[in-house]
């Protein structure tokens, strides 16, 4: 048990952490004359190390999602969610939404394709809510940072909320919530292709490389702000405001994380530094799930596509759903850390 404790460690730690980079970007700034201990040299390593560390992430799980998505396009997605009822069908189109992209504005047009093709509204929104929330890339990025524990926590938990959300929403028989357009629309049914390894193959390089464009500019604000609250933020003023002396800390971070527009690459550099200062795990994880879940952009799509009332019925679930998750790590963060 030891040797295996022991190479899990190291694959936690050196692979998916990659804690070797850290050590080198610290070893050559030093070598250049930055102390890495002060507040300027802090600020450029962790800078360095977590864009780094995250655009190799993005690019390996990108791929590996990418071409595991390659066998679930939208008419194939569709046909298998056709053949379940019930919970189990909610079931199924939240364990989907885990290798679909990774941002609510992504996931809102295949919502309303699985809508338009005649979908129970209650599975495509448990589809809506975990295709941003959980992900196969959240599991990985969350092991790196925070361990197994965490990871996996959280992706059962968000699945719940996925499931619970969406069971709820069809029982409340909320279809004539849905603007006509995507009621009255009808999807193609297109036999799709057998592609080959190498079709899907440059499909998941391509998705690399369109995502990678699309996520850069986030991931290297989200590691901006990361670095000035690792390094620049008193540790004091963080605690004060989201850790245990505030019981309202992450009712905060759910607000907060709202008006943002960000997938799970870019929150982990912010999650990471506001852990580190002090801030509870609950906290900073339902800032993150606010983030990717409930961002002003991604609502004012789906605003498009649904009518208010079913808008604020899912953000009401969603805000609920984030805000118990928050306070349940909150409590069990001594156990799983």
């Amino acid at each position: 048990m030891e040797a295996i404790k022991t190479a899990w460690d190291f694959f936690q730690h050196e692979i998916l952490g990659m804690h070797w980079l850290n050590r080198f970007i610290s070893t050559m700034l030093n070598a250049c004359g930055l102390d890495t201990t002060g507040k300027i040299g802090g600020s450029i390593q962790f800078f360095l190390y977590d864009t780094i560390k995250i655009m190799v992430l993005l690019g390996v799980l990108i791929l590996m999602i990418s071409y595991i998505q390659s066998y679930f396009p939208p008419e194939r997605t569709k046909k298998i969610l056709g053949r379940f009822h019930g919970i189990w069908a909610n079931i199924l189109a939240a364990l989907l939404g885990t290798v679909t992209p990774f941002c609510s504005c992504s996931s809102i047009p295949l919502f309303i394709g699985f809508t338009s093709a005649g979908l129970p509204l209650g599975v495509t929104f448990s589809f809506l809510i975990s295709s941003p929330m959980v992900d196969l890339g959240s599991l990985v990025l969350l092991m790196s940072i925070f361990g197994w524990k965490v990871a996996v926590v959280y992706v059962v938990l968000g699945l719940v909320i996925a499931v619970a959300g969406g069971t709820l929403i069809e029982k409340l028989h909320l279809e004539n919530q849905v603007e006509e357009f995507v009621r009255n629309g009808r999807s193609l049914d297109v036999p799709q292709e057998e592609l080959r390894f190498k079709d899907r193959l440059k499909y998941a390089w391509e998705q690399v490389a369109a995502t990678a464009k699309k996520v850069a500019p986030y991931v290297l604000i989200g590691v901006g702000i990361g670095a000035i609250i690792h390094n620049w933020i008193p540790e004091a003023f963080i605690v004060n405001v989201l850790g245990d002396n505030n019981p309202f800390g992450v009712i905060l971070a759910t607000i907060a994380g709202v008006p943002m527009y960000a997938d799970i690459f870019g929150t982990i550099p912010i999650a990471e530094a506001l852990l580190a200062k002090g801030a509870l795990l609950g906290v900073v994880l339902s800032f993150m799930m606010a983030v990717t879940t409930l961002s002003l952009p991604s609502m004012i799509m789906l605003r498009k596509a649904v009518k208010p009332k079913l808008l604020g019925i899912f953000i009401a679930i969603c805000t609920v759903g984030i805000i118990v998750v928050g306070y349940f790590f909150n409590v069990i963060q001594n156990v799983i850390l």
